[in-house]
């Protein structure tokens, strides 16, 4: 089978060169705009920053371990804990969808009580693809902070998410989505690809600008800050106008040219979610609670077709069920840490 490839949205941050930037513009942001502050060394840590697990107190050279043992030792860890009093029991998400032989497990990264879904939209994405899908798999959410040997031993210093597949173990992300759609593909699974090429590169600076933005600890009324911000709303315009053009299969021919043609589709790329939705749903998301809760911002409510767009996605249970609580998401961004809850959802 030819493998299928698209561009992609991948990150905390967008795509300037889709098929080489694997840089996470949240924690190494960097422009070429003069009025926005320079990026930090290499070498620095945020607040936010995930801590390696991983100790280097000893030098000896070890004997490398495949990705096939990892994964067997990861899937023995999900087993471990499903019997364990102490740790958080895996969920199995979809159980009404088609199971497939040999499980699927993902691991996302927990929230502020190491068990509730965490703020990380690489996590979120790859939980909607796989939801999308439908398919039966099994969600476990890592505090890589907090050991648990049936898991953190097994992945070391790889951070969540991370795929088990077929007895394959994916931990990057462009690679995961490529794996997914190539093994789940029509008829008997949805295909998720994008059918207009626009689709999968629109919106691609809106989290940068945004972490531009967010970051930024001058004077609230400095005129730099409102700079910052009126990139955002322009990155966010542009989506906005995207939404509303009509793609070309929804152009009337018929129409009358004077009259401008409007699309009323619900997602990207159409009337059902893509890996596109998959991508931006959860930094709109981000943003919009983020901006409200911390950084007095709104997304401008003259982008009628943003609004639209998430108060349809919110509808969904692909979307709607994978977000972390706002909570978590302030909390990731430096507000208070959330009241202890019932349950990981």
């Amino acid at each position: 089978m030819e493998e299928q490839t698209y561009q992609n949205v991948n990150e905390f941050e967008p795509n300037q060169e889709p098929e080489t930037n694997n840089r996470d513009y949240l924690h190494h942001y960097q422009t070429e705009e003069e009025d926005l502050p320079p990026p930090p060394p290499p070498e620095h840590k945020y607040d936010f920053d995930e801590q390696s697990t991983t100790s280097s107190a000893s030098n000896e050279p070890q004997e490398p371990i495949s990705l096939g043992s990892m994964a067997e030792s990861i899937v023995q860890g999900v087993a471990d804990l499903k019997t364990s009093d102490d740790e958080p029991e895996p969920f199995t998400v979809n159980e009404s969808g088609i199971e497939l032989e040999k499980p699927i497990f993902l691991f996302i990264k927990a929230g502020s009580d190491s068990e509730c879904i965490g703020c990380c939209p690489f996590s979120q994405r790859l939980f909607m693809i796989l939801w999308l899908k439908g398919v039966v798999f099994n969600v476990t959410t890592v505090d890589k902070t907090k050991k648990v040997p049936q898991i953190n031993d097994a992945l070391g210093s790889v951070n969540p998410p991370v795929l088990i597949f077929n007895g394959e173990m994916l931990t990057d992300n462009q690679k995961c989505e490529d794996y997914i759609e190539a093994e789940l593909y029509p008829p008997r699974y949805p295909r998720l690809a994008c059918k207009h090429s626009n689709s999968n590169t629109v919106g691609n600076d809106i989290f940068a600008k945004f972490s531009a933005f967010a970051k930024f600890r001058g004077n609230p009324n400095d005129p730099k800050r409102e700079g910052m911000r009126k990139k955002l709303d322009q990155a966010l315009s542009k989506l906005n106008d995207y939404l509303l053009e009509p793609l070309d299969d929804e152009i009337d021919e018929g129409a009358d040219d004077n009259e401008p043609q409007r699309s009323s589709r619900k997602f990207i790329d159409g009337n059902t979610m893509t890996i596109a939705d998959c991508n931006m749903l959860p930094k709109l998301n981000m943003i919009q609670v983020t901006g409200r809760a911390l950084l007095n911002y709104e997304i401008p409510h003259s982008f009628d077709a943003i609004y639209r767009y998430l108060e349809t996605s919110f509808g969904m249970p692909e979307f709607r069920e994978t977000c972390p609580h706002d909570d978590e998401i302030v909390y990731f961004y430096g507000g208070r840490k959330p009241k202890a809850r019932s349950s990981k959802h």
